[in-house]
């Protein structure tokens, strides 16, 4: 079959012909019938030239609606002279689909012309096969054939847009790691693989995933007796690794949608929350999250909801708690808290804010927020005179991100306030896991080098690695708050506390002990050697407006 390129401009033969090189080339006539198919058509649709001459557009699309709703659609848009391109399914001569790109151009008639349109397509059907199994990896945990945890996200999300009822089952089993470590790696795979066959088992036709090494969740529309059905039917059901019965203890946690939580996020964690109950309490047991847990998990989903638009409006404030150095006997800082009043949820504390901020990446602006507060005012403060600095509060998450100096930097000039007026707070989980990230020590070097101090905040309580206090740029240690409550009471803290601070004495660093709240516990730690107490007894956390200037004795 020769095709007839004369209709089109000059140099258009030309670019047809490179094209046919590369491309499947087809025309039709007014009729949507085939009146030319070039070689790499013929070779992929494995039609031969004298069968497919007058074939229709739509004989080469499947004959599903899907298939034939695709065909008019693409039919009506070249008749009205509009130009088509896409990827679409079409079928061979013998029926088997492949996938192409496609661009259909319309040759509108003319008083010579009669109207005829070129299709030009690209073979794509193995890009298509593998994307297919890699999403298809993508959904099946392959050791269990269960869903994997992105299959389950969007199964539940379904479910909920159809505003089925159904509960959300977590199951772990028990000391899964010490199991483990008691067999061969054949054996652990048998191990998980015997469990999922009686989760596939006794919960038929219910979907479920492994979302974890020991980790399973069902949606299952089942009430929770029938959950809870499963301990006994394990107990029925025995797993044998090399025909040894393995003691298999599970723990699980039940959530209901919609009654309990209303979105995939929240009954995963609340569904967590549960089992991590049920493990506290001695684990063997699938139970329903308590109410109280219940009522912080809904206050925690209330202020995630909230926390934008509070931070847009302004709601968000910061107060101010005095640091007492006990060597010139006044106040030589303070630290900056932030806090939030909403008239729904009551005061929200720094406690329950930062962890939620830092789920969903609102922790950058909250810190931008109270850093830029925070630099106001000990700019005006160092105008003054007063040599009074501010300590802030930060994150691992926020030093993660490599523009972390930078934006410190953008708002000390801003607002004009020295980089020595400031004062860093970190955890002794940043410092851990700032050991691991040199981005993350290199900009803490860069802002000390600058002038900004490093403290290290609840000091004793985290990770017992001190190799930090080598590496990283601290300056100031604060020991916690759980060691001061039970200072005068307790010998053994009492010694602890001494110990904590003739080491980091060693160290060369500046001592602070925050929690402090009675007159007893303010003497006995200036005994010890503590260089600065802060707490109730110094003074209450308040508004920059209220603070006065005045010694403490």
């Amino acid at each position: 079959m020769k095709p007839d390129y004369g209709q089109f401009v000059p140099e258009l033969p030309d670019i047809m012909n490179s094209l046919e090189q590369f491309y499947m080339v087809t025309r039709a006539d007014s009729e949507g019938s085939i009146i030319y198919a070039n070689k790499n058509f013929l070779e992929t649709s494995k039609w031969t030239p004298r069968r497919v001459l007058g074939i229709t557009l739509w004989q080469m699309f499947p004959e599903t609606v899907e298939g034939q709703s695709q065909a008019h659609a693409i039919w009506k848009s070249i008749t009205a002279g509009k130009t088509w391109f896409g990827m679409i399914e079409k079928i061979t001569r013998l029926g088997k689909p492949y996938f192409v790109n496609m661009i259909a151009i319309p040759s509108m008639p003319s008083h010579d012309k009669p109207f005829s349109v070129t299709f030009l397509e690209l073979d794509i059907t193995e890009d298509v096969q593998l994307r297919d199994q890699l999403q298809q990896i993508a959904f099946i945990d392959y050791e269990t054939g269960l869903m994997s945890r992105y299959k389950l996200e969007t199964t539940v999300t379904e479910i909920i847009e159809e505003a089925k009822s159904f509960s959300f089952v977590f199951i772990t089993i028990d000391h899964y790691y010490t199991l483990k470590d008691l067999q061969s790696s054949e054996s652990k795979i048998e191990l998980i693989k015997s469990f999922s066959n009686r989760l596939k088992r006794y919960f038929q036709d219910n979907p479920i995933a492994r979302v974890g090494a020991n980790e399973f969740i069902v949606l299952t529309a089942f009430g929770d007796w029938y959950v809870r059905g499963f301990l006994l039917f394990l107990e029925q059901q025995p797993i044998y690794i090399n025909n040894i019965a393995i003691p298999l203890s599970i723990s699980g946690g039940v959530v209901r949608y919609p009654e309990d939580q209303k979105t995939y996020n929240h009954l995963m964690k609340a569904a967590l929350a549960a089992t991590k109950d049920v493990i506290n309490n001695g684990g063997g047991k699938i139970s329903s999250l308590s109410a109280a847990s219940h009522k912080v998990l809904n206050r925690r989903a209330i202020i995630d909801q909230k926390m934008l638009s509070a931070l847009n409006h302004q709601s968000f404030k910061v107060v101010y708690q005095p640091q007492f150095d006990l060597a010139s006997g006044e106040v030589t800082l303070y630290e900056a808290l932030v806090r939030w009043e909403d008239e729904d949820l009551g005061t929200i504390t720094p406690d329950e804010l930062i962890p939620i901020a830092e789920e969903n990446g609102l922790i950058h602006d909250i810190g931008a927020f109270v850093l830029e507060e925070a630099a106001t005012l000990a700019a005006r403060w160092n105008e003054q005179g007063r040599h009074v600095d501010i300590s802030v509060n930060t994150s691992v998450r926020e030093f993660s991100n490599a523009q972390m100096k930078n934006k410190v930097i953008d708002i000390l000039n801003k607002t004009k306030c020295p980089p020595s007026c400031i004062q860093f707070e970190i955890t002794e989980k940043f410092a851990f896991q700032a050991e691991e990230e040199n981005s993350i020590v290199l900009q803490m070097k860069e802002l000390q080098d600058a002038g900004v101090e490093f403290a290290l905040d609840d000091f004793g309580t985290g990770y017992a690695s001190f190799r930090y206090m080598q590496h990283l740029p601290i300056t100031k240690v604060k020991i916690d708050k759980v060691f001061i409550d039970s200072l005068t009471t307790q010998p053994k803290t009492q010694k602890l506390v001494e110990g904590m601070i003739r080491f980091c004495k060693s160290m060369g660093l500046y001592i602070i002990a925050e929690g402090v709240e009675t007159k007893e516990q303010y003497k006995l730690l200036e005994k010890m050697g503590a260089d600065a107490v802060q707490g109730h007894y110094i003074g209450m956390p308040i508004p920059s407006n209220d603070i006065q200037f005045k010694d403490i004795k």
